[in-house]
């Protein structure tokens, strides 16, 4: 069975991992966030053109468009709103964010590792990171060739000390000896590619 995939002791501190997708993700939220201010603005101002409303400015009784009196108290307030949420959008789309970057970075991290032969690695993500699932797969898949490699190196011991045998029997006159001796070669090729992989 797999590795767990959470280290609980493990505690991330800086929370820009990946500064351009998490700039990606927040400016694309925050616009979202503006747009949606925005198409408000512009939906209040268009239904508030057919009314008429009173008005004390400077002291004396006005009559106006609807329109025209709330559209600067309109901009000012969704301007104060949009600023709050969109601070607030940024922290917490950083923060999600950071959910998603960790986990990519510590993947791409043992893809390194894996590339450099290294299975003895397994991957741990903290509790409420995004991509545990996809860890728990990544973690089965290097236990599995772990094992693989494992039963290989265990088949190429038995393999060499059988060669060693085997040359015992060989004379050194014996026209055989040379095809044994370029596949003790051959074996000793395949040796170094499996001392490649470290478990």
């Amino acid at each position: 069975m797999s590795q767990t995939v959470m280290r609980p002791k493990y505690a991330r501190r800086n929370v820009f991992i990946d500064k351009e997708f998490q700039t990606a993700f927040i400016l694309k939220f925050c616009g979202l966030v503006a747009a949606g201010a925005v198409l408000m603005v512009i939906v209040l101002y268009y239904f508030s053109q057919q009314s008429t409303s009173v008005a004390f400015v400077n002291a004396r009784v006005k009559v106006m468009m609807t329109s025209d009196f709330i559209l600067p108290l309109l901009i000012q307030t969704v301007l104060v709103v949009m600023a709050a949420v969109g601070l607030g959008a940024v922290v917490v789309t950083l923060y999600v964010s950071h959910k998603i970057a960790g986990p990519l970075f510590r993947f791409t991290q043992i893809f390194k590792e894996i590339a450099r032969g290294n299975l003895s690695d397994d991957v741990f993500l903290r509790k409420g990171d995004q991509l545990l699932g996809v860890a728990q797969d990544l973690n089965e898949m290097i236990v599995a060739v772990r094992a693989k490699v494992l039963d290989t190196k265990g088949g190429f011991t038995v393999l060499k000390a059988d060669m060693a045998r085997i040359g015992a029997f060989y004379a050194h006159n014996d026209p055989r000896r040379q095809e044994f001796l370029d596949l003790q070669l051959k074996v000793t090729a395949l040796e170094k590619t499996l001392e490649y992989f470290k478990v």
